[in-house]
């Protein structure tokens, strides 16, 4: 007999002792733990380590997260998602006893890689305006918390009168049975439509449109800043655009139907995200957002960030979280853009 199956017959002889001396194999479980602690949950170890790693986007998603900011109190981060994870780190320091601060600790990342360092466990939960509510945007062995913000959707932003002019005109030949989805595929089609890598935007571009000319942006500013595709249209978040559309690039403009109101693709919502089977902090997470919805918190958040005139610096400031000095280039590297592969 092999030193394998001998360690394997010896141990099978442990078990079945403990099982008869301890009168049920129920409490072999706690006999085994006695010998061989198991690792402790991750609010146990989050607790201990007094940090909370969190990741969030190197692309800016205003007013979600803003470009870092140089400000008198050092290079800071602010934005409706850097105030709720201020609200996550606070939950933590109650769980945890409150006499020692849980200290939220940004990682700074691209976008898509933001799954795989949470599929390695090199973060505790990331938070960049992520939805799970699109098929693809889930990932295998990650979960999505309850939404801190419902009803967003994908939305389009152009700059030539004429490619509204083509999806109004779909519209028009529906005598008012709208169906959004064919009027923008008939007017898209033969269009340049960029959205940003590993986005709900992508995921729906992928799915939908199959006749236009898609392009992968590394950020949002960089589908912007791209001269040189001819950029037709630009598809990401509706409360992304509408920021940007009505405070920083004004040339482009959201597509809109013939009433008037704001062309939105489809419906998604907002979530944290943690590794699967991590259910202490997903409680902790979803009680938490609960607790805001119920107490008109969250709504105060999101008017605040979405809705208001403000001076984001000034914010900055007053409640940013700091990043690290080695961060800030990548921070302002917003990448590029190119053509899908067909």
């Amino acid at each position: 007999m092999s030193v394998c199956a001998v360690k394997k017959f010896l141990g099978s002889l442990i078990l079945t002792g403990l099982c008869i001396l301890l009168q049920g194999c129920g409490l072999v479980y706690d006999a085994v733990e006695l010998i061989h602690p198991l690792t402790r949950d991750e609010l146990s170890t989050i607790c201990t380590r007094g940090r909370l790693r969190v990741g969030i986007s190197v692309e800016p998603f205003r007013p979600f997260i803003f470009p870092a900011m140089y400000t008198n109190e050092g290079i800071r981060v602010t934005g409706l998602d850097i105030e709720l994870i201020r609200e996550v780190a606070d939950a933590l320091t109650a769980h945890c006893g409150g006499s020692t601060p849980i200290v939220p600790t940004l990682h700074v990342t691209r976008f898509p890689d933001l799954f795989i360092k949470m599929n390695e466990g090199q973060l505790d939960l990331f938070v960049s305006s992520v939805s799970g509510t699109l098929p693809g945007t889930r990932p295998a062995g990650l979960w999505f918390s309850a939404p801190y913000l419902r009803d967003d959707g994908i939305a389009a932003i152009i700059r030539k009168p004429e490619v509204a002019a083509r999806v109004r005109t779909q519209f028009g030949k529906q005598n008012g049975n709208w169906d959004t989805l064919a009027a923008v595929q008939e007017g898209f089609a033969g269009l340049t439509v960029a959205v940003q890598k590993g986005r709900s935007s992508h995921q729906y571009a992928k799915a939908n449109l199959k006749r236009v000319r898609l392009v992968i942006c590394d950020s949002l500013p960089a589908s912007i800043e791209s001269k040189d595709l001819n950029i037709d249209v630009i598809l990401t978040n509706h409360s992304i655009l509408e920021y940007v559309t009505k405070r920083i690039w004004r040339d482009w403009r959201l597509l809109t139907r013939i009433d008037e109101t704001p062309l939105v693709l489809t419906h998604e919502d907002l979530s944290i995200v943690t590794r699967d089977g991590h259910s202490q902090l997903q409680w902790l997470l979803n009680n938490l957002l609960f607790r805001l919805e119920e107490s008109g918190r969250l709504k105060q958040m999101r008017t605040r960030w979405i809705e208001a005139e403000y001076a984001p610096t000034r914010r900055a400031t007053a409640e940013g979280l700091p990043l690290e000095v080695t961060q800030v280039p990548d921070h302002y590297d917003q990448g590029q853009c190119r053509l899908a592969e067909q």
